[in-house]
């Protein structure tokens, strides 16, 4: 999918405006304001029902833009941003005075980020080309705050429908999960929250694998929730040996399931639904949230989600379903 000239023209003149513009990134959709516009990234906290507290990422044209955003920066943050930029990592950094407090929430880090969707890219050179100094686009998932992300445009307008003016649809994201944060605000890099760029890949830049925190004394960061990406209908993870018992418990309790895994289901004519999903960490990532969304509307009273391999190659995706789990089933 590719937006038409006058599709672009249009956001961008939204963006000046102070508007609201649902955008495709490889990782998830994003609902964009002007950053430097405090009153623009207001009406995303307003449309999602986010916490004002939360911070937000901004996302850049390209490196250059980076230190009108952030001061003090690394020598490995820079390497970190030639390794993986235009990419799915987001950098936490001090941020120059002048930046908002509403992208911050409040803190003295900002996180930025070039995205690597080239309908992304586009937009934001010309929203720089327009704007001129201090462009920037804040944006988090385009989703109800603490709910699934949205990987296509059509989940951007079920989520949001006439709070977002315009939604650019650059099809299907590539990556389907948020993109890793690194924290390089502290002294070493710490990761605060994982994703598509691994700890091994990061140890090729920084020497080492880093530390993944979550802890509170890090900086805040957007998906750092306990409950967060989560479906209205419940859901339980269940390990593989257990899963049939438990499927069974269920259908003889009157209950209907809807079940994601990467393996086909254990008899025919259960349970309820059945999302298979591919057996390797990058292949389910990208089908993940699609998978939770389609069985939240399956009708089920529960979803249920075979256990996930050990291995530092599922972080993210099980840092994923534990939020998703932990704020499941609730209206």
């Amino acid at each position: 999918m590719t937006p038409s000239e006058a599709d672009y023209q249009r956001a961008v003149d939204l963006l000046l405006a102070g508007e609201l513009v649902a955008l495709p990134t490889e990782t998830v959709y994003g609902l964009g304001a002007d950053a430097a516009n405090p009153a623009a990234v207001a009406k995303i906290f307003a449309a999602k029902g986010r916490p004002a507290d939360h911070p937000l990422i901004v996302h850049l044209a390209g490196h250059d833009a980076v230190e009108a955003w952030a001061e003090q920066v690394q020598a490995i943050a820079w390497e970190l941003m030639e390794t993986f930029w235009p990419g799915p990592l987001t950098l936490i950094l001090k941020k120059q005075a002048w930046v908002p407090d509403a992208v911050t929430g409040g803190q003295d880090t900002v996180g930025l980020r070039v995205p690597g969707h080239p309908v992304a890219l586009e937009l934001l050179r010309r929203f720089a080309a327009a704007k001129g100094a201090h462009a920037g686009i804040a944006a988090p998932s385009a989703n109800r705050f603490g709910r699934i992300s949205p990987t296509t445009a059509a989940h951007v307008a079920e989520e949001l429908g006439e709070a977002v003016p315009l939604i650019l649809d650059g099809g299907p994201c590539a990556v389907g999960i948020e993109s890793t944060i690194i924290d390089c605000s502290r002294g070493e890099p710490v990761v605060l929250r994982p994703g598509h760029i691994s700890p091994l890949h990061l140890e090729a830049v920084l020497g080492r694998v880093p530390a993944i925190e979550t802890s509170h004394g890090a900086p805040r960061v957007s998906g750092s929730l306990e409950a967060h990406y989560a479906p209205t209908t419940p859901l339980r993870v269940v390990t593989g040996e257990r899963l049939l018992d438990f499927l069974n418990a269920q259908r003889h309790r009157g209950g209907t399931c809807g079940v994601i895994s990467p393996n086909q289901p254990p008899q025919a004519g259960m349970p309820h639904a059945w999302r298979l999903l591919p057996a390797d960490p990058v292949g389910y990532a990208h089908d993940l949230y699609a998978a939770l969304r389609d069985m939240d509307h399956a009708g089920v009273d529960l979803i249920v989600v075979e256990a996930l391999p050990s291995g530092t190659e599922w972080t993210a995706v099980a840092d994923r379903l534990r939020r998703a789990a932990a704020g499941a089933g609730q209206a």
